[in-house]
């Protein structure tokens, strides 16, 4: 039996083919006031070194949101009835301006979090994680932070002398001591890359380095446990980039890299933060252009909605 949407704009049920698509046809408001949780879009792909298109992830991902029904069967919860959840609509950016784009994010989302209202963001490539960092800062103070990643994005540059873009915002993060090093953890990081220094400064620079290798010998259950023994109850902030999934289940992304997680792998990693203090998440690096039959899309839909569930336990 279908349940009713009890918005009225967006028809009389439920089905994925009706109404208006914002995320998961949540109201769009820009009103905070009682709400709890804002879905943010933030369609930026200034950042990205390879292939672009991540712009058009936000709205792909609500497009697809309309496959989820509302109850989360493993977690057990219905997090729209739980919270009091609103599609904020897009941050302004500006394609050709990172920095100005930057500026745009921090004071947007600082005033989001200043209503108490927690914030899901729907990227766009990485660069945006750095903006996002630095507003959950001024309200959190340094932050725990578990990066779900193929790649470490701690660079000191991509493009000699240019500071800012999808592969440094961790590097710029921890110059601007936005995130506690003891409790600093990337998850998946895989590929070839550019010499030893990728990983090794990462490292250096206070990051619990989980490799897939790593990940794939330890296994998910004790992947989670150490996550949980890292972070304790610091506030912790959630970096999700696409490309920690295997290209086979998330083509749609800037900078594949082969020999990922699953789908239900990083479903069941999400899923294991439940307990942790989480104060923001980000879903970054769908590109749709690069999609085949939207199951990147899908993907990340879910992976938002696990967010949500996250929240409402």
């Amino acid at each position: 039996m279908h349940r009713k949407n009890p918005n009225p704009a967006f028809g009389s049920n439920l089905e994925p083919f009706h109404g208006i698509t914002t995320f998961m046809r949540l109201p769009a408001s820009r009103d905070l006031k009682e709400i709890d949780v804002a879905i943010v879009g933030i369609p930026f792909d200034g950042g990205a070194s390879y292939r672009a298109g991540t712009r058009f992830g936000p709205r792909k991902i609500r497009e697809l949101s309309v496959l989820l029904w509302g109850f989360n069967q493993v977690l057990k919860v219905f997090p729209t009835e739980v919270l009091k959840i609103v599609d904020y609509g897009d941050v302004g950016v500006i394609p050709v301006d990172i920095l100005a784009t930057m500026d745009n994010i921090t004071n947007e989302v600082k005033n989001i979090l200043d209503e108490d209202v927690r914030v899901i963001a729907l990227g766009g490539d990485h660069s945006i994680t750095l903006p996002l960092l630095r507003a959950h800062n001024l309200k959190y103070g340094e932050l725990a932070v578990v990066h779900f990643d193929s790649h470490p994005d701690t660079w000191e540059w991509e493009y000699e002398n240019q500071p800012y873009s999808h592969g440094t915002p961790f590097s710029r993060a921890l110059e601007e001591n936005l995130i506690d090093t003891n409790a600093y953890i990337q998850v998946g990081i895989r590929g070839s890359t550019t010499g030893p220094d990728d990983i090794t400064d990462a490292k250096e620079m206070g990051a619990k380095v989980m490799t897939i290798d790593q990940v794939f010998e330890s296994g998910i259950p004790t992947v989670i446990n150490e996550i949980h023994d890292i972070i304790g109850d610091r506030p912790l902030y959630v970096s999700l980039d696409i490309d920690a999934v295997d290209p086979a289940f998330a083509p749609g992304t800037g900078t594949p890299e082969v020999g990922g997680l699953s789908s239900y792998q990083i479903l069941q990693l999400v899923r294991g933060l439940q307990g942790l203090n989480i104060v923001g998440f980000d879903l970054v690096e769908v590109s749709p252009p690069y999609d085949h039959g939207d199951i990147t899309s899908i993907l990340a839909a879910n992976l938002a909605f696990e967010f949500m569930s996250l929240l409402a336990l």
